[in-house]
């Protein structure tokens, strides 16, 4: 008995009084039907793909807007440490 291993029994329990579709105490996230990295039980290396394919196949409009966040919060940044842009100009 010390070389087998337990295995955790899986109940497909539903409530008596329930009238809806699955099971109503899965935990889900509202937004897990749209991403190809959640919910399956892969790799490292195929979560890593999946999250590369999103990004290569991504809405152009998103990756706009997130480019001039960024570029907002860089500019924000270097005027609160005082950053001199003069170091870029010819004398």
């Amino acid at each position: 008995m010390g070389f087998l291993k337990r295995t955790h029994n899986k109940f497909d329990y539903q409530p008596r009084y329930y009238k809806g579709e699955g099971n109503p105490y899965k935990i889900e996230h509202k937004l897990d039907q749209f991403r190809k990295t959640a919910g399956k039980n892969k790799g490292i290396k195929g979560k890593f793909g999946d999250a590369i394919d999103d990004l290569k196949n991504s809405d152009k409009g998103v990756n706009k807007t997130l480019f001039i966040i960024i570029a907002i919060l860089v500019l924000v940044f270097l005027y609160i440490i005082d950053f001199d842009l003069s170091i870029f100009k010819r004398n």
